[in-house]
């Protein structure tokens, strides 16, 4: 009679949970149509018609930046090694930083001045007055590569997720999230992309305050929780041990990767106005530290736990599944569990509209066919969606990787090729196209070299080699290409006129 009981409570729980992640899916779905109503040409698709306020951008930027690394993939690490693993989330926080006062305002001012560029390879095209397309096409064949290993990630964390919650078969999950995902971000573009983001982005924050507060009650407080943790190994509270400064280095290093991430720096080129990026700043940085404090919190609470509980978990990626379904009703849970999605489906959305407008924009339009109407352009930006979606999902199938190390390899991909050069684009007259396309090159060779020889990744992260071969090439082949153009003269006044009007 008692194991009748139990499977009807686990049944019961599981219904309960299963009606808050329908829910949530189904206002996914709806916002993604309310987007495409409002969507009407290329412009409006890719980047939302120049129309985001602070709020919309910074939380879209945080949930698209964020991805289940932020409540799978750090969680885990923590939950394994402790606090050493929190420098990434220490580099990523400074990072961001940097990004919204370094690159933000300038990006948002230039991109519209010089050509009223959409993508990032169509404004390094424009600000270089690259005639060739090599730029622009080389530019747009690493945002493929990149992002296609990306966004098979989030779907690993989202077949992971359905596994764990619900005991699904791991496939079953990766195609459900999937298909939503690519439902929304098909019909819906930028927009739909972005507001879903915010409401994301939102059901995050929450989960992983509520999360470790309540956790703390259940393990007895700071001070419990501490002594359990040091009853597992003293040094899980320990920031260096077992660090060496080359790992410290690299765990620091993932803030470099702000700078070149197409999927996040798009959004300050769909603010409505460089005035609004200060708001912005505050509001995404605020966000930020907060989920990242939750995590790593999260992860702690759930060592102490199991420390009392003499209980386990099969996957440390899970810990915070398993705290959220422990601690709350089950409707409550779901909500957690939404969280789970949020992060996963924001990242992968926001990468699939970034790869969507390399095709379309960057290669099909500006290489073969620049005659097209906006209806064929825009129908032809949902079919690369589509195309992108399905190559994620057969990498995604095996489940070989962790989430941590797929995210990690594509992150440092984007910061070694594109960082370097944003940053000296905007902050420097001299900057050549043979210099940014010879850059982005040798970073991006860099990385897939360092990145898949052992003894190398395992001593430093690839993006720092990347990051400063990228720079260093780009620097000595300006320098040796440069010559005086006047209409770049212009539109780098103009952008820096527009910057101080604005303030």
């Amino acid at each position: 009679m008692n194991e009748m009981e139990g499977d009807v409570n686990l049944m019961t729980n599981d219904i309960y949970q299963l009606i808050a992640i329908v829910f949530y899916m189904a206002a996914m779905i709806f916002i993604g149509y309310y987007a495409y109503k409002k969507t009407s040409n290329l412009t409006d698709y890719m980047l939302g018609g120049r129309s985001l306020g602070p709020a919309v951008t910074a939380l879209s930027a945080g949930a698209a930046d964020m991805s289940g690394w932020l409540l799978m993939g750090l969680p885990g690490a923590i939950y394994l090694n402790g606090l050493v693993e929190a420098w990434i989330a220490i580099g990523l926080t400074l990072g961001a930083y940097l990004n919204y006062v370094l690159v933000a305002p300038r990006l948002r001012a230039y991109t519209q001045v010089s050509g009223d560029s959409i993508t990032i390879p169509s404004f390094l095209e424009s600000r270089l007055k690259d005639s060739s397309r090599v730029l622009r096409i080389a530019s747009s064949i690493i945002i493929l590569i990149f992002f296609t290993f990306y966004v098979s990630s989030g779907m690993v964390a989202g077949g992971k997720f359905f596994n764990s919650s619900f005991g699904l078969d791991y496939h079953v999950g990766l195609l459900i999230v999937s298909a939503v995902v690519i439902f929304y971000t098909l019909f819906g573009g930028f927009l739909a992309v972005s507001y879903t983001d915010v409401v994301q982005g939102v059901t995050m924050f929450l989960a992983l305050l509520l999360v470790p507060v309540f956790g703390l009650f259940m393990t007895g407080g700071f001070s419990e929780t501490a002594f359990s943790i040091r009853e597992v190994n003293p040094e899980l509270l320990n920031f260096v041990s077992g660090a060496s400064f080359l790992g410290i280095l690299s765990a620091v290093a993932w803030g470099l990767g702000y700078f070149g991430q197409p999927h996040i720096i798009v959004r300050f080129m769909a603010i409505s106005s460089v005035k609004e990026i200060k708001s912005a700043r505050r509001i995404g940085i605020g966000w930020m530290f907060l989920s990242l404090f939750g995590a790593i919190a999260t992860a702690l609470i759930g060592i102490a736990y199991f420390q009392q509980s003499g209980g386990s978990i099969k996957d440390a990626e899970t810990v915070f599944i398993v705290l959220g379904q422990i601690i709350f009703h089950p409707l409550i849970a779901g909500i957690m569990l939404a969280a789970i999605l949020a992060a996963v489906m924001s990242t992968i959305s926001s990468q699939l509209i970034v790869t969507s407008s390399a095709l379309v924009e960057d290669l099909y339009k500006a290489v073969i066919k620049t005659d097209a109407t906006d209806k064929q352009y825009v129908f032809l930006g949902r079919m690369a969606v589509l195309i992108v979606s399905i190559v994620a999902i057969v990498l995604a199938w095996p489940n070989n990787d962790s989430i941590l190390s797929i995210v990690s390899f594509s992150w440092a991909g984007f910061g070694a090729s594109f960082g370097p050069v944003i940053l000296l684009s905007l902050y420097w007259r001299k900057i050549t196209g043979k210099g940014a396309l010879w850059g982005m090159v040798a970073g991006a060779i860099t990385v897939l070299i360092w990145g898949n020889v052992d003894a190398l990744s395992d001593t430093l992260y690839e993006i720092v080699p990347g990051f400063i071969i990228c720079w260093v090439v780009t620097y000595f082949v300006s320098q040796a290409t440069y010559q005086q153009n006047a209409e770049i003269e212009h539109e780098f006044k103009a952008a820096i006129d527009m910057l101080e009007k604005e303030k």
